[in-house]
């Protein structure tokens, strides 16, 4: 098997804006529960809701190269691989927090690497479908 140079740099693209992702998720996360003491759910819910407006800007443009206008039905399809991942993401948290006893910050580092996969695999292969049209810019 082959392996697409277009390919790896997309996915290393879809990686640093992980990075930021998680670094704008944790810092709010972090920022919630312990600078204003919310629980971990309620703190999950928001940091991770603008973690995931700024991933679909970020890969939208940058990672899968969609210049033209984007449709609801693209937003629509993102948030719901976003609901998957998050659902995949939340579970992972509470497990570990409650049932590994882990500090909320370690079992959120934790639920991360639980979403990783699904998000990608939604995005290339679903969101921003990449066809043999062309304006899309890698």
């Amino acid at each position: 098997m082959k392996i697409d140079s277009q390919e790896i740099k997309r996915v290393l693209k879809f990686a640093s804006i992980g990075v930021l992702n998680t670094g704008i998720d944790i810092a709010i996360f972090a920022a919630l529960v312990y600078a204003l003491s919310w629980p971990s759910l309620p703190a999950q819910c928001v940091s991770y809701f603008l973690a995931f407006l700024n991933s679909y800007w970020w890969n939208r443009r940058w990672t899968f190269g969609m210049r033209e206008r984007g449709s609801a039905r693209e937003l629509i399809k993102f948030g719901l691989v976003n609901a998957l991942s998050f659902l995949c993401a939340t579970g992972v948290l509470l497990a570990a927090e409650k049932g590994l006893d882990l500090s909320p910050i370690l079992a959120k580092l934790v639920s991360v690497a639980a979403s990783l996969a699904v998000n990608y695999a939604g995005s290339k292969l679903w969101v921003f479908r990449q066809g043999p049209e062309l304006g899309r810019e890698n």
